[in-house]
């Protein structure tokens, strides 16, 4: 009898006991519901998402803000990186000289190296911006460089490198914006018509200016405010064009156009001729003028020829003369 008892005791303490034995190893309490395999699915990409979120917040600003800002100058200058050397000594009689274009910030090495067939012996060298000495780096053997880093028109100019040893050679780096191309001989048209200039580079500047001068000054040409004798359009990135109308002698004159680069400024000029309509025709009245004179010449010839021909004997013209001035003389006699 009281073991019975007892299984039952038992029995019944049994279920809530091993309730509070599984709450009590899941870290909740009797009150919490009971978490479905849905529920732990979500709650542990919750976590994750969270985690995530936690360090993009400690690392600093999101990657795809910082790769849309715009970079510095010196980073811009970093982005192209171009090399150029001259061989020393190169040929007889020439000059060692090196003309460099650039129309955008970059870094740049200029580099001077001797020809391995041509043997100096203990090479002393120097590197020059103008007549300003500036420091270099060996490169390898026989081989001195510079590196610049080129922001601004400031560092634009020449740069040279001078080797002393048995004799002195000299070699020149010219770094420049890119150079513009237009007309260079005169431009020759008439009034009333109408002339065409073009610019253009083999860079893409920033912005073209079409300037003309009047007088000691120069004028930027405007077209928005003469629009009934100024067209100015760009044909393409780096080719402009500007259109004279109806132009008048007062037109003529220089003008040039400029081209606006990173790195500073580059200009062509050009020269315009306005002729008056009649110029075309001066050579043909000269021209008329010398045939009259020549038919003229050869007509009076011509009649001359003739009267001296009907004079053959020479007696007959000398008394037919006589006759007519006695005859002139009588009749004045009469008169009387």
């Amino acid at each position: 009898m009281p073991a019975t008892f007892a299984g039952r005791c038992l029995g019944r303490l049994l279920p809530p006991l091993l309730l509070l034995l599984c709450i009590s190893f899941s870290g909740g309490s009797p009150a919490d519901p009971v978490m479905t395999t849905q529920d732990a699915s979500q709650s542990q990409a919750n976590s994750l998402t969270k985690m995530q979120l936690g360090l993009n917040e400690s690392s600093g600003p999101d990657l795809t803000t910082q790769n849309l800002k715009q970079p510095s100058k010196q980073h811009q200058s970093n982005g192209a990186f171009l090399q150029f050397e001259i061989l020393l000594p190169g040929p007889p009689g020439t000059l060692l000289e090196r003309n460099i274009s650039l129309a955008n910030a970059t870094t740049v090495e200029l580099s001077c190296k001797l020809d391995p067939n041509f043997h100096l012996r203990n090479p002393q060298v120097t590197w020059k911006r103008g007549n300003e000495t500036i420091s270099h780096t060996t490169k390898a053997e026989n081989s001195w460089s510079i590196k610049l880093v080129i922001v601004d028109s400031s560092k634009m100019g020449s740069y040279s490198c001078i080797v002393k040893g048995d004799e002195e050679i000299r070699a020149t780096f010219y770094l420049h914006v890119p150079k513009i191309e237009a007309r260079e001989k005169p431009i020759i048209t008439y009034e009333k018509d109408t002339a065409v200039m073009v610019c253009k580079s083999d860079s893409t500047p920033m912005t073209w200016t079409w300037y003309m001068m009047r007088g000691n000054n120069p004028v930027i040409i405007n077209e928005s405010l003469w629009t009934d004798k100024y067209l100015i359009s760009r044909l393409s990135a780096n080719v402009t064009r500007l259109r004279i109308l109806k132009l008048t002698k007062e037109d003529a004159g220089v003008y040039w156009c400029e081209a606006v680069f990173q790195l500073g400024e580059s200009e062509r000029k050009m020269e315009l001729k306005v002729l008056s309509i009649m110029a075309p025709l001066k050579p043909f009245i000269a021209i008329v003028a010398e045939v009259i004179i020549l038919v003229t010449t050869i007509i009076l010839y011509e009649v001359y020829s003739k009267r001296k021909g009907k004079c053959t004997g020479g007696k007959g013209c000398d008394q037919t003369e006589k006759l007519k001035s006695g005859e002139g003389s009588s009749a004045s006699h009469r008169r009387i």
